[in-house]
């Protein structure tokens, strides 16, 4: 298929994992793919490999920054199709919030929520332009129903749900979508984070009895920004082996 030919497609935290498995997703089917992240050895493997076109070193907390990279990607190629925004961190679990500092919680906001919020304004207005955007956040199963132990990355995957379901409905009459992604565990490098423990927790919530894949997570997400979802806005997909079932 070459359902993104011709399209420019930003992908923030495509360094790795589920972002890279997204970037190979969609320049097989013909995008062009720059990648943002602040993985700065990753980044150069990944042009070293010619594995994308073009990837930036940027904090995605720096918002003049990343305001400045979006428009230079805008004006070097004339439009901006796709955002997807992969980037988090984890930050402590199996940590009660009586032991949580409040470094660590400002940190992971900071990153998971108040990053997303700057990617989404530096794309909207080059997508309202040329009457047509799919934005895609990656938020967590966590978000939606909580994990004990991780108050600072349970907080922000649910603000960032909520982020999704006010912009999109903000823009649903522009030909723009903007949807979420809840994952339950997936297999990527992040998990090496994870306290072992905490990690088999959430395992064992999944009734399929494994981790899904990054293969698995960008065949959703690329129908998701594809030109084929029409109708879909403010909404949080699940791809979770089961957890989720409503």
């Amino acid at each position: 298929m070459k359902r993104f030919e011709n399209q420019i497609a930003v992908i923030v935290g495509g360094a790795r994992g589920i972002g890279r498995a997204i970037a190979e997703r969609i320049i097989s089917e013909g995008g062009i793919v720059c990648v943002l992240d602040v993985l700065q050895t990753e980044l150069d493997e990944l042009i070293e490999q010619k594995a994308v076109q073009q990837a930036f070193a940027v904090d995605i907390t720096n918002e003049s920054l990343l305001a400045e990279t979006i428009q230079n990607i805008i004006e070097l190629h004339g439009r901006l199709d796709i955002l997807i925004n992969s980037a988090g961190i984890v930050g402590p679990t199996a940590t009660k919030i009586e032991n949580y500092s409040s470094i660590d919680f400002q940190k992971i906001v900071n990153i998971n929520l108040n990053g997303a919020f700057n990617v989404t304004k530096a794309v909207i207005p080059q997508m309202v332009q040329q009457n047509y955007g799919r934005i895609l956040h990656v938020a967590s199963i966590g978000g939606k129903e909580g994990n004990p132990g991780m108050v600072g990355y349970t907080a922000s995957k649910a603000g960032l749900m909520g982020l999704v379901k006010g912009v999109g409905k903000e823009y649903a009459e522009t030909g723009i979508t903007v949807n979420g992604l809840a994952p339950a565990v997936i297999a990527t490098p992040m998990n090496k984070d994870t306290n072992p423990e905490m990690l088999k927790y959430m395992t064992s919530k999944i009734p399929m009895g494994r981790l899904g894949t990054v293969e698995e997570v960008a065949s959703l997400v690329c129908w998701i920004v594809s030109k084929e979802a029409t109708f879909n806005t403010g909404f949080i997909f699940d791809i979770s082996g089961g957890r989720a079932t409503f």
